[in-house]
């Protein structure tokens, strides 16, 4: 794939906001390589609508969490590649993308670590109630209560992917039974984690802890619905660390409020951030962080330094790694549509 211009005269939109946060040569670097660089206005995952006029001239596109639907890839004239920051893709209309010759790429393993990392604190902290004991002990109380220990419980992964699998390698030190439902892992890849690959029926009712690590797909959105959620065992807890399309949130309200789930702790939700007269954050068993999984360290300069050299590569001309649509490799590039305006 050829590039109609080069690197000095490209223009790139950047909008993940810990894109060099922890490490200033991100963008030292990617300010060098290239003409211009337009960073986000806004300080937040934007919409498409904002998204529209930002894409005008721009070459390349470092995306994080952002709306990007059809609308954007239509108006990104020069757009010629869109470098995820994450490994997600659920928001960006890659069919759209492919249709105008555009490469899609991630960052798949830069984050799992992070993920799993707080997945199991947030684990640690449902069992023991520890945001509540906190409240209560700054209130001046000093309450005694019974927490529950990991050690011979079942948990229960919704996806073994590469977070569900670092998860999986974490929870081995706490002597629980693990279980998997993914139908597209094979036993082969489960048996090295010491983790059972059931079905979701069987899941459901063994586990005291079901966590969710699946992509929103056309088969994942609404997994935990009403009827899920009614098989999982009483007194269960749920944590989702993936995305929150997986869940239905009025179901998972009604869970909580009637005592059926003992509590669940979220990290991502439908509407982000959530409404503010969200039952959500009005119930006591739930323990609510702002899409933070991914934000450690190490995995933002990795998921930076991946997606910046996706993004330079393909405005260089070259393959990048990584690559979601490549079926776009194999078509002629078009020059026409990169030259307008």
């Amino acid at each position: 794939m050829t590039g109609p211009r080069s690197l000095k005269e490209c223009r790139v939109l950047c909008t993940p906001m810990t894109f060099g946060k922890r490490d200033p040569s991100l963008k030292a670097t990617l300010e060098a390589a290239v003409r211009e660089v337009i960073y986000n206005p806004f300080g937040r995952p934007l919409k498409a609508a904002e998204l529209c006029s930002l894409v005008t001239d721009v070459d390349g596109f470092i995306a994080g969490i952002d709306e990007v639907d059809a609308t954007v890839i239509g108006a990104g004239s020069r757009l010629r590649i869109i470098a995820r920051y994450g490994v997600g893709i659920d928001r960006v209309d890659v069919g759209a993308a492919t249709t105008h010759g555009i490469l899609v790429t991630n960052t798949p393993g830069a984050n799992s670590a992070a993920v799993a990392e707080l997945t199991i604190a947030l684990m640690l902290a449902l069992a023991r109630d520890l945001i509540a004991a906190t409240e209560a002990v700054r209130r001046g109380d000093w309450p005694t209560w019974d927490g529950i220990g990991l050690r011979g419980k079942t948990i229960g992964l919704i996806g073994f992917g590469s977070v569900g699998r670092e998860v999986a390698r974490r929870l081995k030190g706490f002597g629980c039974r693990l279980l998997a439902f993914d139908p597209f892992v094979g036993p082969e890849v489960v048996q090295e984690y010491g983790v059972s690959l059931v079905t979701l029926d069987e899941l459901l009712p063994q586990s005291d802890f079901v966590s969710l690590h699946a992509p929103a797909t056309e088969s994942t959105i609404g997994i935990i619905n009403q009827a899920t959620l009614e098989r999982m065992k009483t007194g269960a807890f749920l944590i989702n660390t993936a995305r929150g399309e997986l869940v239905d949130e009025r179901s998972l309200i009604r869970a909580l409020e009637s005592g059926h789930l003992r509590g669940a702790a979220l990290d991502c939700f439908t509407r982000e951030p959530p409404d503010r007269d969200s039952p959500l954050l009005r119930l006591p068993n739930v323990i609510l962080t702002p899409h933070i999984a991914a934000h450690a360290d190490e995995a933002m300069n990795q998921m930076g330094w991946m997606a910046l050299e996706s993004c330079l590569a393909a405005l260089r001309g070259e393959q990048p790694l990584r690559v979601v649509n490549p079926e776009v490799l194999n078509l002629p590039c078009n020059e026409e549509r990169h030259d307008r305006s």
